[in-house]
């Protein structure tokens, strides 16, 4: 932990300081170290009563100490709203998290949310694991909330794949909650990332699950609601996506099941009907390659010259007009016909009117 860290722990350690008060401090200060040396009234011009400058606790306080050894001995990252890889779409929300703890490794590749039932009949855990395990091989990385039911199913999903997931907390990062997803929660951890806004030894208070919610739908394109009651957390969830911007998605189910009547009224109120993984494919990410196209692609482009290689990595899914890529890639338009009809010919690229390219199917 560097100095910038310690300064951020500690004034998230302090009884009353929350979200929106380290934001006006970062706004006021620049920094999180120089507040901790301001006088009170600096404070107050920040917008936080000087009383908070009486709690901080220092690098000594034994409870800091002890919070700061825990962190250290579990590798947990402090990433914060203003460290440059902080998830850019949580970042977009209205109230994102200042300060996440992380266990693990956060995957950069797109993200989608699978929530509902924690009683969840047995066809709705298969159908969460499958269609995690289906996202998972287009490389869409899977985000829930590690709650018994589809929650886990959908972790397993994505693991079952070896894709990618994020488990969000709603408590500190050294707590295994349920305990009885121990097992999952260290296997997430050696491959993926888990985490949480609440601060070490907070524990799973009923309170703190919006907060875990918003979150969730915070870091994905779309969220996935299967098998939700009338009133069940998960539509809190969904909630948060629609307040977001983010795609709304929902499994039908028996009109006499309790476990459907959430998700079926979100149908009926507008949100996208999903029974297999297409579904949300079509919706979102059209062209997307799987994961065993994605490494057709990469092995085809191993076998090129570095300057083929480069133009053949600019071409996607989506028509590109020649000139474009030639200033893309730094060449003249001789150059670039020469290698375009290269790739042509082995099989790479597929030539569409008006001088326009595309990756092929290979």
């Amino acid at each position: 932990m560097n100095d910038e860290q310690v300064a951020l722990l500690r004034l998230h350690l302090t009884p009353g300081i929350g979200r929106s008060a380290l934001f006006k401090l970062h706004q006021y200060f620049g920094d999180f170290l120089t507040p901790l040396q301001a006088p009170p009234q600096y404070w107050q011009e920040a917008g936080l009563s000087a009383k908070f400058c009486n709690k901080i606790p220092t690098v000594t306080d034994p409870k800091f100490a002890t919070i700061r050894h825990k962190l250290e001995s579990l590798k947990v990252r402090l990433l914060s709203f203003w460290d440059s890889d902080y998830p850019p779409l949580l970042r977009e929300i209205h109230d994102p998290p200042a300060l996440l703890y992380l266990r693990g490794t956060l995957p950069d590749n797109e993200c989608f949310a699978i929530v509902g039932s924690r009683r969840a009949t047995p066809g709705g855990l298969t159908l969460s694991r499958e269609l995690a395990t289906a996202l998972a091989h287009h490389n869409i990385c899977i985000v829930s909330g590690l709650a018994r039911g589809v929650d886990s199913a959908a972790h397993k999903g994505a693991l079952d794949a070896n894709g990618s997931t994020i488990a969000v907390l709603g408590c500190g990062i050294d707590r295994v909650y349920p305990p009885e997803n121990s097992h999952l929660f260290h296997r997430i951890e050696q491959a993926n990332a888990i985490i949480t806004e609440y601060p070490p030894e907070t524990p799973p208070l009923p309170g703190h699950f919006p907060g875990r919610n918003r979150i969730i739908s915070g870091l994905s394109r779309g969220v996935l609601i299967i098998e939700a009651a009338a009133k069940s957390g998960s539509l809190i969830t969904g909630d948060f996506a629609l307040e977001q911007g983010r795609e709304l998605f929902a499994v039908p189910g028996s009109l006499q099941h309790r476990n459907s009547k959430g998700t079926n009224q979100l149908l009926k109120e507008g949100a996208q009907l999903v029974t297999e993984a297409a579904d949300i494919l079509q919706a979102l990410w059209p062209d997307l390659p799987s994961q065993k196209q994605q490494r057709v692609y990469e092995d085809f482009s191993l076998q090129l010259e570095e300057v083929a290689r480069n133009v053949y990595q600019k071409l996607g899914h989506e028509p590109k007009h020649s000139d474009e890529i030639a200033r893309e890639c730094g060449l003249t338009p001789m150059e670039l016909s020469a290698i375009l009809l290269d790739l042509e010919l082995r099989g790479g690229i597929k030539t569409l009117p008006g001088n326009n390219y595309i990756r092929e199917q290979i």
